[in-house]
């Protein structure tokens, strides 16, 4: 187990690798680069958290005066409150898709609760996206995701498997539809109190850390600011080690960074046409034990991460929580700021996740 509790300095990336190899699926080269479509409608979307047994959905008024569902789940030393928020930007269509289960346990035994979160950035289209929405925790879960004795190689285990899985289905899918888009994916399951966090592409997972956890119980407003502190490592075929991957793949980086002169990122599920030169569901697998000093995590697509820092995102977010505001106005907040103040084109997606110690 990788421990991410020691103090990292700030934006350094925090990651375990597994070294699995990668899947074997179509190929059919096609031009579709990563942001190949538009979008629809200015307005920001706030997604409500989906509850399951065991959750406390407490109801608040947000900063319009709607009434709105503060979905909390309580575990032994802490809570999690968490909710997402979107928004098109200036295309014409929204690619991304979510995640937000506080029991995440489904069908599956088990009295060790599991929460979920997850943001899929399509591109190309929208179904590679939903899809992995609708079937990766399902899989990670029937691959062996833990419910009882945690056993941390086990559960990355599973997770490779379950994005195996995905994207094998996927791909099958997709050949039988016709199908040419993708989707890069970041997602975090919270068991007990330990959390992994799994990514391919260029999507993002940032937690906010104090340096010590001194007065700092129940809030997340400590005396100094919190660090930022990047969980996930971008897969781009421009990038030294997937360049080389791709390449002996039989892949060809261009001039422009982009596999085959067409796509950016260089892991995502789906994108049929690239899997045989070199793209790869494969994703980095990271875990660390929650302590008093993280108090949230965001995830984000790369439409956040390209106008907020992670360092700024952290500064933004901690400003708002001190304020008051439920979880469900500061992600919407977010990617308000985003959008409308930073001027984001791309789709914009964010998850929020706090977790208030007891």
């Amino acid at each position: 187990m990788s421990e991410a509790n020691d103090f990292v300095p700030e934006n350094e990336t925090l990651r375990e690798n597994d070294p699995d190899t990668d899947p074997d699926p179509d190929p059919d080269p096609d031009p579709n680069p990563k942001r190949a479509s538009e979008s629809e409608d200015p307005d920001s979307v706030a997604k409500k958290s989906k509850t399951g047994n065991g959750s406390n959905p407490q109801a608040g008024l947000d900063e319009f005066g709607s009434v709105e569902v503060k979905p909390v789940v309580r575990e032994v030393g802490f809570e999690i409150e968490a909710d997402a928020a979107e928004d098109k930007g200036s295309r014409h269509s929204m690619e991304d898709a979510s995640v937000v289960l506080l029991d995440a346990a489904m069908d599956y035994p088990g009295n060790l609760r599991c929460a979920h979160f997850a943001i899929y950035d399509g591109h190309g289209g929208r179904l590679a996206a939903d899809f992995a929405q609708k079937n990766l925790h399902g899989n990670v879960l029937s691959a062996g995701l833990p419910r009882e004795l945690l056993d941390i190689k086990v559960a990355k285990r599973a997770i490779l498997d379950g994005f195996r899985k995905t994207d094998e289905s996927l791909l099958q899918e997709s050949a039988a539809g016709g199908w040419q888009d993708g989707a890069t994916a970041v997602c975090v399951w919270v068991v007990g109190k330990t959390v992994f966090v799994a990514n391919i592409g260029d999507a993002k997972a940032v937690v906010a850390r104090s340096s010590t956890s001194d007065g700092v119980q129940n809030d997340c407003n400590g005396a100094s600011p919190l660090r930022a502190i990047v969980l996930t490592r971008e897969h781009k075929a421009i990038y030294p080690q997937e360049r080389t991957r791709i390449q002996k793949a039989g892949g060809i980086v261009s001039s422009n960074g982009r596999l085959q002169g067409r796509l950016e990122v260089s892991r995502a599920f789906g994108d049929r046409q690239f899997k045989k030169v070199g793209v790869s569901a494969t994703p980095d697998i990271h875990s660390f034990d929650l302590t008093e000093r993280d108090h949230f995590i965001i995830l984000g697509c790369d439409g956040l991460w390209g106008v907020f820092g992670p360092s700024d995102a952290v500064e933004f977010v901690q400003k708002l929580l001190k304020e008051g505001l439920p979880v469900a106005t500061v992600s919407r907040r977010l990617v308000r700021e985003a959008v409308r103040e930073r001027r984001c084109k791309d789709n914009c997606t964010a998850i929020l996740i706090v977790f208030k110690h007891k």
